[in-house]
């Protein structure tokens, strides 16, 4: 029998969360969020949030693709949140932390790292590959390859174009790199899938490969090193800390040629954009060499995170055509369990309906949610015929939602070391984890 991970709400996260919602329900916040949540499960109509001022006009509804194959590809190195704090022993002895701090607050006990010197090419190679072999289809018939991760090879060329000539796909393939913060794979599946829909191609590559290592590294020593920091002005970099590795690729098909009949139905985007200050890169890096610096203000992140996503579900609710209680499956954007928390608790879903990879992944950026997407499918936690959500969130603010109804999976992964591609994993590994 297969085992799915545990979900471990913790102390720390729970009164998180709680003093999250005093501070909304004492500003008046709580009370808009509950009326905007007031969501009709048989008419599907809901209140506008005159706040934010949001106006859908686009119709963002599928009928010809298929979300039809996953590949992915993990690190074997694996950082526990226990050592990371190890390696912050003199940040911590001299604010006087407690150890064990960052897992009780984040809900993540282990992080995963590519080797030093990898590129994210090469991963999304493996990935891309497959990919392909799972759903048994030939390079030759793909129309289309998108690189989406935030990490890439150089600032040019597009990463893409090393993918598309070690993987072996055609010249007449459109290619190129999409760079949207979290969202980056989910932006390049709706970009592929409107070409699909419109007939110009019939099968579409989507891949991305996060590397957290230089980032990682370079918050841990930056901490160790600045003698002037307080509890208080660490704040910021503790999402820094959360960062892992991981690449993912989804082939989507048209539904003339699928195999599976996964239906993509509709998608919803939000640009809230008044916030894109809240999460930000020091400078514009590329390559293994880069030392890369994050300043996130993960508490306003998440609050103003948690309104634009939900605006975003009434508007994913008129576009999927579907009620609350049509949803059987959610995966979001993986951060953290008091993001998690929150999140689901203010769209009124329930948590036992949500799948999560961060507890041993960390937040591995674009291909958080496709990868968990992946993994959920592998362990049998999505079945045929359930209406499934995904729930992408990223720094900007912006929001992305894609309604699929889930048929067939196909999905291969391995493991990635000094070495390359070491080996594939197992059912049993893969439920292990």
């Amino acid at each position: 029998m297969l085992r799915l991970p545990q979900r471990r709400y913790t102390v720390q996260a729970t009164l998180a969360v709680l003093a999250i919602l005093l501070f909304l329900s004492r500003s008046g916040r709580l009370g808009k969020y509950n009326s905007r949540l007031a969501l009709d499960r048989q008419t599907q109509v809901s209140p506008r949030i005159p706040s934010l001022k949001v106006q859908h006009n686009q119709l963002m509804r599928y009928s010809k693709v298929c979300i039809e194959s996953f590949g992915y590809t993990i690190p074997e190195e694996i950082w526990s949140t226990d050592f990371v704090e190890q390696k912050l022993a003199p940040l911590y002895g001299r604010l006087k932390l407690p150890e064990g701090r960052l897992e009780l607050m984040t809900g993540i006990r282990q992080r995963r790292f590519w080797p030093a010197e990898s590129a994210p090419s090469e991963m999304s190679v493996n990935s891309c590959s497959l990919a392909l072999e799972a759903a048994d289809l030939d390079p030759a018939s793909v129309g289309c390859l998108i690189h989406g991760s935030v990490c890439r090879d150089f600032l040019e060329p597009a990463t893409a174009c090393t993918v598309h000539h070690q993987v072996g796909l055609p010249r007449d393939c459109f290619i190129f790199d999409v760079s949207n913060a979290c969202l980056g794979i989910l932006t390049g599946i709706i970009q592929a899938a409107n070409m699909i829909e419109l007939g110009q191609i019939k099968s579409a590559l989507v891949v991305g490969s996060e590397g957290g290592r230089q980032l990682v590294e370079h918050t841990i020593a930056t901490l160790n090193r600045d003698t002037s920091l307080t509890r208080k002005s660490i704040k910021s970099a503790i999402a820094s800390l959360t960062i892992g590795s991981a690449s993912c690729a989804v082939l989507l098909t048209d539904a003339s040629i699928s195999k599976t009949n996964n239906r993509l139905l509709a998608a919803a985007v939000n640009a809230n954009t008044e916030f894109h200050d809240l999460c930000q890169s020091h400078s514009d890096q590329a390559g293994a060499d880069m030392l890369p610096l994050m300043q996130t203000d993960s508490e306003r992140l998440m609050h103003h995170g948690v309104e634009t996503g939900v605006d975003t579900m009434i508007e994913f609710l008129k576009q999927s055509q579907w009620s609350l209680a049509d949803i059987d499956r959610t995966i979001c954007h993986q951060v953290g369990t008091a993001h998690q928390k929150l999140m689901l608790e203010s769209l009124g879903i329930n948590p036992e309906l949500d799948y999560s990879t961060f507890e041993w992944l960390g937040n591995t950026g674009s291909a958080a949610l496709p990868i968990t997407l992946a993994n959920a499918c592998e362990n049998e936690f999505i079945k045929p015929n359930q209406n499934v959500a995904l729930l992408g969130i990223g720094s900007g603010i912006n929001c992305m939602m894609l309604a699929v109804n889930w048929q067939k999976t196909l999905v291969k992964s391995s493991q990635w070391g000094p070495h390359g591609a070491s080996q594939r994993l197992s059912k049993d590994a893969i439920a292990s984890q």
